[in-house]
């Protein structure tokens, strides 16, 4: 029965990081060219409000998870637009889209408030499910945890093994010096943040279409925050971003690992953890600026353009 109780509780784990690991995949790879795009939280509101809006006049999952990704596209854009094409200052763009996404996703999801829609099922992968333990907790899942693996294979395999990982990397931390050799960093900056849209809107429509599956009200929870801190927990690498979403996912479901383990402690103070937990983090990486230098790309948030 405790075999059972924790692979169910590390399965859940999973979902619940599923859409904080494509939210920092997307920013990550964002980061990675020099672009600093803290609009996050206001992305994901608005992947999530459309493609409800969407599946719900549609009666198709497949269809609202299409409008979610194009929300968080027009999103990216509008950030790209001001933040990179009229050199504006990165981290006040970031953060009056997070404000308008906040604002603009209550404001179309006013009427969907509280209605409820039949979600994704579990895929059973074929003999993997089969296995003890293991393929509860990694094999019978919704195919949007599956695509979140393939997504995250595709950016590892980019950073690690490819020539548009290096240009990428080389945007971001030179741009001066990518421009000379022939890299077009305007172009490839403006397509790793469109990147970064589209993974924060489809896990968006995660989260109101398949892990609620309902619209409510800045129902993120401030999970674009956390895979904002993610990044800088993971120093910008792709297989710790796995481990740390997966992490921060359990930590979001502590309370309910509690309850079953008959630990009687406050429910809300449980639910705090991964937010506390992102603060302890962030002032123990402060401390470090060395580590932190040697990490980031050079070139973060600073604007380009060429002469």
């Amino acid at each position: 029965m405790e075999a059972d109780f924790i692979s169910a509780m590390l399965a859940a784990a999973i979902r619940t990081g599923t859409p904080l690991l494509l939210v920092a995949l997307g920013e990550m790879v964002v980061e990675k060219s020099g672009v600093l795009n803290l609009g996050q939280e206001g992305m994901l509101l608005i992947g999530a409000v459309v493609g409800f809006i969407g599946a719900s006049h549609s009666d198709s999952i497949t269809i609202g998870f299409l409008a979610a990704i194009a929300g968080g596209m027009v999103m990216a854009m509008i950030f790209a637009l001001v933040a990179h094409f009229l050199s504006a200052n990165q981290i006040a763009t970031g953060l009056a889209l997070t404000i308008f996404g906040v604002g603009l996703s209550a404001f179309l999801g006013s009427d969907y408030e509280g209605k409820a829609l039949e979600g994704l099922s579990a895929i059973d992968l074929p003999l993997l499910s089969d296995i003890p333990f293991i393929g509860q907790v990694f094999f019978q899942h919704d195919a949007i945890v599956y695509l979140s693996w393939i997504v995250f294979i595709i950016v590892w395999l980019i950073f690690r093994q490819s020539t548009l990982g290096l240009n990428i990397r080389a945007v971001g931390e030179n741009p001066d010096a990518a421009n000379a050799i022939g890299i077009k960093v305007v172009p490839l900056r403006f397509a790793c943040v469109l990147v970064g849209g589209t993974l924060a809107g489809l896990a968006g429509g995660y989260l109101s279409l398949v892990y609620t599956p309902l619209w409510t009200e800045d129902m993120s929870a401030g999970r674009g925050w956390i895979a904002l801190a993610i990044v800088v927990f993971a120093s910008w690498k792709a297989t710790r971003i796995l481990l740390g979403a997966y992490l921060f996912g359990f930590a979001s479901i502590l309370h309910l690992a509690a309850q079953g383990m008959g630990i009687n402690l406050s429910a809300n103070l449980l639910a705090m953890l991964p937010y506390a937990a992102t603060i302890v983090v962030l002032v123990i990486l402060s401390r470090n600026k060395q580590w932190l230098q040697l990490s980031e790309p050079m070139a973060l948030a600073k604007p380009w353009r060429k002469d």
